[in-house]
């Protein structure tokens, strides 16, 4: 037998065992591809029965898959969140440890920049412990313009939505317009306390001198500012002015501020102002046991009756006034004052009782705002 020569040996075996390789390989790459094919016809499967079943509307389930997005989406709030989500949110992260918040409205009348809410901001920042408060404070827009301005100077804002009902122009007392604000308000704050949640409502026309907690009674349901005091903390006497109150969420106050906002319909064309000073003689009121205190205009005073000693007062409400421009001159004026009596030295503090120079263009006279 003849022997092939060394050179073809050597060639022929590396041929063979490459080709014995290439069948190995050839037969890993399919299958791996079948396992592949598998699979994958195995998840279109799963889509397509989940498309089949699945309900009109449901959710596709993604945010498993994607848990730190919609995590932060949800700590944050989306445009989609309903109107209470947003609420909730707000005034969770406004309030205080016992979940008591300030409150303001808003609407882009008195919303521009130099207009009433860029003072009353300025007063927490100037005021005596005051500035500190304003952690607290939720700016509620009743108008898309109001609530983009408020978002560019304040952090906490909520936008208050009123169908076919347009807020956003100034609203001069007691106009249809004027009215209908006046009562969606109401009946937002009744919404605060069912929330559980007290709060200080002070309209934004208010200037905040010094921390007014101090001043509040303890153990009181109701507390609320006067146009005029007679004296007497509990004199239903008194006459009350809404534009500045303090309320604890509990039964008996929501039960009241339901009380209030439905006897709107007993008394048509009147303001919540007129109408509480109607209603506080209600036996209604007794039965329910709602406890009210009327506050003092030596601490909470305004244009109908100033707070007199300058060392004491804590907040100045622009009332007993009509028009916007008459309300910004004079709560300029009364900014300037409280400056000016900041600046001098502690022993010609305590002789300065009485500076104002407001009113001026608001007249004092028996209107209310």
């Amino acid at each position: 037998m003849v022997m092939p020569p060394r050179k073809a040996l050597m060639t022929s075996a590396p041929s063979a065992a490459r080709q014995r390789a290439l069948q190995r390989h050839a037969l890993r790459r399919s299958a791996a591809a079948f396992v592949l094919a598998t699979l994958v016809a195995l998840a279109l499967a799963v889509l397509y029965r989940a498309a089949v079943s699945r309900p009109p509307g449901a959710s596709w389930g993604w945010e498993t898959l994607l848990p730190s997005v919609v995590a932060s989406e949800e700590e944050e709030g989306g445009a989609e969140d309903s109107e209470d989500l947003k609420l909730e949110r707000v005034l969770k992260k406004a309030s205080t440890v016992d979940n008591t918040v300030i409150l303001t409205t808003l609407n882009a009348a008195w919303a521009s920049p130099g207009s009433v809410i860029d003072l009353f901001i300025d007063s927490f920042h100037s005021g005596v412990r005051t500035s500190s408060l304003l952690k607290h404070l939720v700016i509620v827009a009743f108008d898309q313009k109001a609530y983009e301005q408020c978002v560019k100077i304040h952090p906490y804002c909520f936008a208050l939505g009123t169908e076919g009902v347009d807020f956003s122009e100034e609203k001069r007392f007691l106009t249809a317009g004027y009215l209908e604000m006046m009562w969606r308000r109401l009946d937002f704050l009744r919404l605060v306390l069912e929330k559980g949640y007290s709060f200080i409502f002070s309209d934004a026309d208010i200037m905040w001198f010094r921390n007014p907690f101090p001043h509040f009674y303890p153990d009181v349901d109701f507390q609320i500012a006067c146009d005029h005091y007679v004296g007497n903390a509990t004199d239903l006497g008194n006459i009350a002015n809404g534009g500045f109150n303090y309320v604890k969420s509990n039964e008996r106050s929501i039960e009241f501020y339901s009380f209030w906002y439905s006897s709107r319909l007993r008394y048509p064309g009147c303001h919540d102002q007129d109408v509480f000073n109607a209603i506080k003689h209600d036996p209604y009121i007794v039965g329910i046991g709602l406890t009210i205190k009327f506050l003092s205009t030596k601490y909470f005073g305004g244009f109908c009756e100033p707070s007199r000693d300058l060392n004491e007062v804590c907040t100045m409400h622009a009332n007993c006034c009509i028009g916007l421009r008459s309300k910004i001159h004079d709560l300029r004026i009364m900014m300037e004052d409280w400056k000016s009596y900041l600046s001098l030295p502690p022993n010609l503090k305590r002789l300065r009782t009485s500076a104002w120079r407001v009113p001026q263009n608001c007249s004092l006279s028996s209107s209310h705002r």
